[in-house]
């Protein structure tokens, strides 16, 4: 390392200790007002983040002038370059890459988004500190040496990183925690694109998964941070130069909706032969560590016919888009970028999709767009417009956020007429391509390994609660034989809307509704007496049972018009409870709370190294010991901790292969395992007693 370097790397890690040490002084002091705190963390997570993405690019171009000095060049240099540099250069990084990844961190390797997302949804936005620095090496000598990857995704995760390194400092609770992560992402996309709107929406629609309102304000406060960090130092400038766009005639958007419907099919092979390569690849027996240089090789003998797809190829993405290649060109490059991606990704490089799904829609779009032009000249723009276009398209087809594909489009030309054949585009290729591959080039992976992120998001977290939990047990029945006169007294002194007909062991017989009493009032002109309960009652009443989930019980609310369902025993129909509405959102905003509280109690337990106690006064304490064996391979409930032992489980702690610890409260029926960790909570003989067992 070079003597400034080494100086440089010195005052910033001088500066890293003494914003740490400022965070612990005055973070409690902080934290008393909410809005001030989350814009000062806001802030600062957009300076890292920002200097970060300027950090990455910088050694991205240090590792590509080490590696030779025309690697860095043109593309006419790197053709002069001689056929064993271009073959030997990538297979030099892949051999770096593989144990960088395989021994440092392995979360680093492939595109990254799909780690983070995980790290939201799963660990409540925790990422491991070091994933920073291996994310930085490897991504940068993947794309330094030629690997066929984008710097957008690993600048994404390097954020994500640095926002849940700040929250982890700061010890906030989970739902802050994953507010930073998403504050980290928008900030490395913005600086990487110059580009504010698309890196605040990007965090929001892929990382995050939502749009609420309390990550909104941070997310753009970051964003423009590292948005004006990075023009300050390389200038407010796109990432393409792009061509000046029109509308030639409104017949185009047509071609434009035949556009978007090729990109939609492009984006579902990019995924599907990506994924393909590294199911090949696991099927390999060679150590994972050095598959990368078997990548390497392969994507050197593609860079000696097609160089262009060396790296992230952003000078082959403006000839696309100044119409400088031949439609035949483009379509090769297209393909040969495909293979070089999932090559490179497959073996275990490190890198991004989306400069690869840009580079690919530019191409397609491209050539799309000569033949257009070609055959109708009078009514049709440049092939660069429609190449243009097709990079949105492609982006929205491959990570189906197409809100986030039109911004960054939109604010890499600056130009609003470029909207309407972009909007058409972007929207027609998800549409389609969630039609024909229902996950995104991000959820296929989680996916893969049998995680489903949206089961774990607030949103849906009527999924994880049944009825059993929800239910109430009063309920107002009625004979039979109830008289129409009878029901309407009923009525009037019940809080009640449906009234059920028992039989003799209990079971549901039917159920009479205020709305079936009110129609025969309005309607019927039977004398006193001649309509009883059993005529009114409906024997097709939908009814819920205790393994059902909320959020069933939700969308039959939205299907039927009553206020309650009976909840019925599913061996012999016998009535054991309601649920109304009410019964749903409190215990929807129980489980709210409680998670919020989970998050709490283990952002205060995170830094307590293994059996450390937490003195809580008056002989009170938490502490956290490993599952006595007695415990294991029972349930909470058979295992009754509070009343054997008078103490409370209040986490269940969770180590996974990468060291990285998951907190969670477990329900009465959770299965103890043998690598659990309990945090308790009680007095400290009753702990004591815990521990001898």
């Amino acid at each position: 390392m070079s003597l400034p370097s080494l100086k440089l790397f010195r005052i910033w890690r001088v500066y890293l200790r003494s914003i740490s040490q400022w965070m612990h002084t005055n973070s409690e002091r902080m934290r008393t007002t909410e809005n001030v705190f989350m814009i000062g963390a806001a802030i600062i997570i957009g300076t890292l983040a920002g200097f970060g993405a300027i950090g990455f690019r910088w050694l991205i171009h240090a590792i590509q002038d080490l590696s030779h000095p025309d690697w860095g060049g043109t593309l006419d240099s790197i053709m002069q370059i001689p056929w064993y540099y271009k073959l030997g250069i990538p297979a030099a990084g892949g051999a770096i890459v593989g144990p960088l990844v395989y021994f440092g961190a392995r979360e680093a390797k492939g595109h990254g988004v799909p780690e983070v997302m995980e790290a939201v949804a799963l660990r409540g936005g925790r990422i491991r500190p070091r994933v920073v620095v291996v994310k930085s090496l490897a991504s940068a000598i993947s794309i330094g040496t030629g690997m066929s990857v984008g710097r957008e995704g690993p600048i994404a995760q390097i954020g994500s990183a640095i926002g849940s390194t700040l929250g982890q400092l700061f010890k906030v609770n989970t739902r802050r925690l994953r507010t930073f992560v998403g504050c980290g992402a928008a900030a490395g996309i913005a600086a990487t694109f110059n580009a504010p709107i698309a890196g605040a929406l990007f965090a929001l629609e892929v990382i995050l998964g939502g749009f609420a309102i309390s990550w909104f304000s941070p997310i753009v406060i970051s964003s423009v941070v590292a948005t004006v960090i990075s023009r300050h130092f390389l200038g407010d400038i796109p990432a393409f130069i792009v061509p000046t766009y029109t509308l030639v005639n409104p017949s185009e958007f047509v071609f434009y909706g035949i556009l978007g419907v090729l990109a939609a099919f492009a984006g579902v092979a990019f995924i599907k032969i990506l994924y393909f390569t590294e199911d090949y690849y696991d099927g390999i027996p060679i150590p994972d560590w050095a598959k990368p240089v078997t990548g390497g090789l392969l994507i050197g003998a593609i860079a000696m016919a097609y160089p262009h797809i060396l790296g992230v190829g952003y000078e082959a993405m403006d000839m696309a888009l100044f119409g400088d290649l031949a439609w035949h060109t483009l379509l090769i490059l297209a393909a040969a970028k495909l293979v070089a991606t999932s090559i490179t990704l497959g073996a275990g490089g490190s890198g991004g999709v989306f400069a690869p799904s840009l580079f690919m829609g530019s191409m397609l779009g491209g050539a799309f767009g000569t033949g257009v032009n070609h055959y109708f000249p009078e009514i049709s723009a440049s092939s660069g417009a429609y190449a243009l276009v097709a990079m949105g398209a492609m982006v929205s087809a491959t990570t189906r956020a197409p809100i986030t594909s039109i911004l960054i489009i939109f604010e890499l030309t600056n130009d609003y007429k470029i909207i309407l054949p972009l909007m058409i585009t972007c929207i027609l290729s998800t549409l389609i391509s969630s039609y024909l591959l229902k996950p995104s080039i991000y959820t296929l992976k989680l996916n893969r390994r049998g995680i489903d992120i949206h089961k774990n998001q607030e949103t849906n977290i009527l999924r994880s609660l049944f009825v059993s939990g929800a239910r109430s047990d009063k309920f107002e029945t009625v004979q039979p034989q109830a008289t129409l006169d009878e029901l309407l007294v009923k009525l009037a002194g019940s809080s009640h809307t449906e009234f059920y007909i028992l039989g003799e062991s209990g079971s549901l017989d039917g159920v009479v509704t205020f709305d079936d009493i009110r129609n025969m009032l309005m309607h019927g002109d039977t004398p006193d007496g001649a309509i009883l309960a059993y005529d009114l009652a409906r024997a097709d009443f939908p009814t819920v049972t205790d393994d059902d989930t909320l959020d069933r019980v939700l969308l039959l609310f939205g299907r039927h018009n009553v206020d309650e369902f009976p909840v019925v025993d599913t061996e012999n129909r016998r009535l054991i409870g309601v649920v109304d509405r009410e019964h749903v959102m409190n215990a929807y905003n129980r489980e709210v709370a409680r998670r919020d509280l989970a998050g709490e109690v283990s952002s205060m337990v995170s830094s307590l190294g293994h059996d450390r106690v937490v003195e809580l006064g008056q002989d009170y304490a938490m502490v956290e010991i490993q599952a006595p064996s007695r415990f294991v391979d029972r349930t909470i409930r058979q295992l009754n901790i509070r009343a054997r032992y008078d103490v409370q489980v209040l986490l269940i702690k969770k180590l996974d292969t990468t060291g990285t610890s998951t907190h969670f409260v477990p329900g009465p029926d959770y299965l103890v395992e043998k690598e659990d960790i309990l945090l308790l909570a009680g007095n400290n003989e009753s702990i004591q007693r815990v521990r001898n067992v």
